[in-house]
């Protein structure tokens, strides 16, 4: 399974925010949107990337009075990313390695997306549940006769 796959189910809604943009109003469109982060974008390219985590070491940082702070104080600027041909495997190996939670989807310089650990966890699921099914229609329809235990080890 791929990137791609996950993408394609999930759909392609973007939340973004410009690193210049005052934090509070960052904050104040994901507490709107229900959503745990957002893509700071700059002239077109990705340049980092605002989470709950940034969020919380920002707002300990300052006691809670982010004031007049900007985005690209609170931001990750060397965010993890992948690409669609990025296999399942390897991203929930990168997603474990580094803690992130959530990972802009690149094609060269062009942002398509934004997967989350849920979106992998859910995807995961979903092609084990998928596994079983296949493989308990697989041993109900085994012909009879003839014994499982028997059969020939693959």
């Amino acid at each position: 399974m791929k990137v791609s796959d996950i993408l394609r189910i999930k759909g392609g809604t973007l939340f973004t925010t410009t690193p210049d943009e005052p934090l509070i109003n960052a904050l104040g469109l994901m507490a709107e949107r229900d959503i745990g982060s957002l893509v700071v974008m700059e002239h077109g390219d990705l340049v980092g990337m605002l989470t709950v985590r940034e969020l919380t070491q920002i707002l300990v940082k300052t006691a809670g009075n982010i004031g007049k702070t900007i985005v690209r104080t609170a931001m990750d600027d060397a965010p993890l990313t992948c690409t669609m041909e990025t296999d399942m495997d390897e991203v929930r190996r990168m997603m474990l390695d580094r803690h992130a939670r959530y990972m802009p989807v690149m094609d060269k310089r062009m942002l398509m997306g934004v997967i989350s650990f849920h979106d992998v966890a859910r995807a995961v699921v979903d092609s084990q549940n998928f596994e079983n099914k296949m493989l308990k229609a697989y041993i109900h329809d085994w012909p009879e006769g003839e014994d499982p235990e028997e059969a020939p080890k693959l």
